[in-house]
């Protein structure tokens, strides 16, 4: 394994995105334990122990750069407050996630970490089409897509959820560069 991390470190006015380490590790394990959190992302497992944010991490030390972006979300004064990924879920179609714990909702930080991310996405991986999809019963998740530049295809699928246990409607849309 090699010590040297290779991700971009993204700065806004009030965040730093940047590769997740295992210092995360503790605040992830107490986020991401919510079902309201783990609920509204698809492969979270809840409850979310320890052992979660460390498999995690080893998935994320196993990312191909050129396919693979995940970074830890940090808060200049807060710390880590959750994380944003970019996947390629099939082949040359890049899907973008997000997650932050529970105390962070309502306060403009997953907008901002986004928005900065697509700016990343766009100028230094040279990314012209970002996918994402949110679960239809969490329409603030849609708001914060629809505030950094994405607009819904009209396409609703039914999506595993790992946390539910079940199929949840998963609404789709796309950001342009």
């Amino acid at each position: 394994m090699c010590a040297l991390d290779i991700r971009p470190a993204i700065g806004t006015e009030r965040l730093i995105l940047r590769g997740p380490t295992a210092a995360d590790i503790p605040a992830m394990a107490e986020l991401a334990n919510d079902i309201g959190v783990a609920g509204n992302v698809a492969r979270m497992p809840y409850p979310y122990a320890v052992e979660h944010a460390e498999e995690g991490l080893a998935r994320i030390a196993r990312e191909d750069p050129r396919r693979e972006a995940t970074f830890a979300i940090e808060h200049r004064d807060f710390g880590f407050l959750g994380m944003l990924g970019f996947h390629e879920k099939q082949p040359g179609r890049s899907e973008v996630g997000y997650w932050l714990g529970r105390p962070f909702w309502g306060r403009g930080y997953a907008t901002e970490a986004l928005t900065a991310a697509l700016r990343w996405a766009k100028s230094d991986w040279r990314r012209n089409v970002v996918w994402a999809g949110h679960f239809a019963d969490n329409p603030a998740s849609g708001q914060v897509l629809i505030k950094a530049g994405f607009l819904y295809t009209g396409d609703v699928e039914p999506q595993d959820c790992l946390a539910r246990d079940c199929k949840v409607a998963s609404r789709k849309m796309v950001w342009l560069a």
